[in-house]
């Protein structure tokens, strides 16, 4: 069995005094899908946004426990978050491409601030990193446009295309298809089933059928406590918890 790509022990996570993680561990294996379900304010996103320290950027946030991502504790002692977010890739909810950057150069920003700037190397990474987020074809000659010209489901595929070209082995995901039409949603969840060949992908979604299409293993969370978490085919039918039942057949949340 393969080592755990991240392992979590003992999270906790604060908004000033809201405790909105409470001691969650959790251990994640490489090439895998992990969903994460719950009812809205129950901590899912707060959770996500500690595994690569962007849940710090927040006035008043803090958080407790450890956190393993390829065997380095992100919470470490003069471990640089700067350096972790390049390891551990982020999605958001709403498709955020800069504005005044072109499709290439939105693909590229990240590489450019690691200091590289060979065009040829840019190109070839640009490409690839286009190709695995299956948007190539779409923008292959429109490289030199905005990235904010591009169709909704189009730009979020270009997020993700930004996260990849910096080789994260992990990938987060913010409920990255809750503002896409159906037919975006369907090719983005086409691209984690590809993806997952080469990045470990973390998700949250609201959208439990989702869950159960695209993920390999799926977390509950329910008011800050990781409830339960074990195989998707086994949380969405036979669950342990009566908690998990009553969340999944819509007893409550």
């Amino acid at each position: 069995m393969s080592r755990p790509i991240l392992e979590v022990e003992g999270l906790n996570a604060w908004f000033g005094a809201n405790h909105a993680v409470k001691g969650v561990s959790m251990q994640v294996l490489p090439n895998t899908v992990t969903a994460i379900i719950g009812p809205s304010g129950c901590g899912k996103s707060t959770y996500l946004r500690c595994l690569n320290r962007m849940h710090e950027e927040v006035p008043g946030a803090s958080a407790k426990g450890r956190v393993n991502v390829d065997g380095e504790d992100i919470y470490g002692t003069g471990v640089d978050p700067v350096q972790i977010r390049r390891k551990v890739g982020m999605v958001f909810q709403k498709p955020n491409p800069f504005p005044s950057l072109s499709v290439f150069d939105n693909v590229a920003v990240g590489l450019k601030l690691a200091g590289v700037k060979r065009r040829s190397v840019l190109r070839d990474v640009v490409e690839r990193s286009l190709r695995q987020a299956a948007l190539w074809e779409e923008v292959k000659d429109k490289l030199d446009q905005l990235g904010t010209g591009l169709s909704g489901g189009q730009q979020q595929r270009l997020c993700i295309a930004r996260a990849l070209a910096v080789e994260p082995p992990v990938l987060l995901m913010d409920e990255p298809t809750s503002a896409l039409d159906p037919i975006s949603t369907a090719k983005i969840e086409e691209l984690l089933n590809d993806l997952k060949r080469t990045v470990t992908i973390v998700i949250v979604t609201h959208n439990m059928q989702q869950a159960a299409r695209i993920s390999d293993k799926t977390a509950f969370f329910l008011m800050g406590d990781l409830v339960e978490f074990g195989d998707t085919g086994t949380v969405f039918t036979v669950p342990k918890e009566e908690r998990t039942e009553r969340y999944i057949t819509g007893k409550f949340g």
